[in-house]
């Protein structure tokens, strides 16, 4: 099985690489078109354009594997993560409207899951030419090198990041939790690209990371964060809409010295 994780994850790493140079030959050439989905979130036409290259590629290359891609399948038939199918959880360009707008922070994440285990993550940045990459078990790694995350012990001098639903009827609990944590940390930043920030902490560039998110956002950087020896959590109350392997809501990634302390932060039950 090892050979089909190697196999699998050298396969996602070239996908990601090429999607990144699909989206910055859209960027440089000003060839994108801006569009929104449910009236509120962005989406342009290079979104759609590298969730197809992606997609259709997978499919060629593993007809008997599933997608779960924001822009083509977020609705997907979860029963492949139940029955052990492998399945490709895709965030094309996560950081659209970074993209957008002309910033750096923004990412190809690539994740795939088998059963209830995440297996492989990818998040490619290509405007800082950054990959990041992990197989369970196996370490996390941004080109190459190793990573680890920081020693951070103390809420005092951490580094937090997070990030706002576009929803904004859901921002007052958030900004409450905001106005915890900034209180008592370093700072916060909002990066707005939760596969990113998930990565920073597995390279100790952050100390924590905190958020509601889909599992596109997730997938692959969450492995990345916990190859990287950062511990995960949750601290909202459930509602069993994702598999427990692609379940983003309400996703807490710090070091592990800093979990219970910053949980007792986020979390308003406790």
């Amino acid at each position: 099985m090892l050979n089909d994780y190697a196999e699998w994850l050298a396969f996602a790493k070239k996908l990601a690489v090429t999607a990144g140079d699909l989206i910055i030959d859209a960027r440089q050439s000003s060839t994108f078109v801006r569009d929104y989905k449910a009236d509120h979130e962005l989406v342009t036409s290079t979104d759609l354009a590298v969730d197809q290259y992606i997609c259709s590629s997978i499919t060629e290359r593993y007809p008997e594997h599933r997608i779960l891609s924001e822009e083509s399948s977020p609705a997907m038939d979860l029963g492949g993560i139940v029955d052990g199918t492998p399945v490709w959880v895709i965030d094309p360009i996560d950081g659209t409207v970074n993209f957008a707008h002309g910033h750096f922070h923004v990412a190809v994440s690539i994740g795939l899951v088998v059963g209830q285990e995440r297996i492989l993550g990818v998040v490619y940045a290509p405007f800082l030419n950054e990959c990041f990459w992990a197989m369970k078990g196996e370490g996390a790694y941004c080109n190459n090198k190793k990573l680890l995350v920081s020693g951070a012990k103390t809420l005092r001098s951490a580094l937090v990041a997070t990030g706002f639903p576009y929803q904004k009827t859901d921002l007052p609990p958030i900004v409450d939790r905001v106005s915890r944590v900034l209180q008592n940390c370093q700072d916060i930043r909002r990066n707005g690209s939760a596969a990113l920030d998930l990565c920073w902490v597995a390279a100790g560039r952050l100390d924590a990371y905190f958020e509601s998110v889909k599992p596109w956002d997730m997938a692959a950087g969450a492995l990345i964060a916990e190859e990287a020896g950062a511990t995960l959590g949750l601290y909202l109350p459930q509602t069993g809409v994702w598999p427990d392997a692609i379940n983003g809501e309400g996703l807490l990634v710090s070091t592990p010295d800093l979990y219970q302390d910053l949980l007792a932060l986020v979390d308003v039950s406790l």
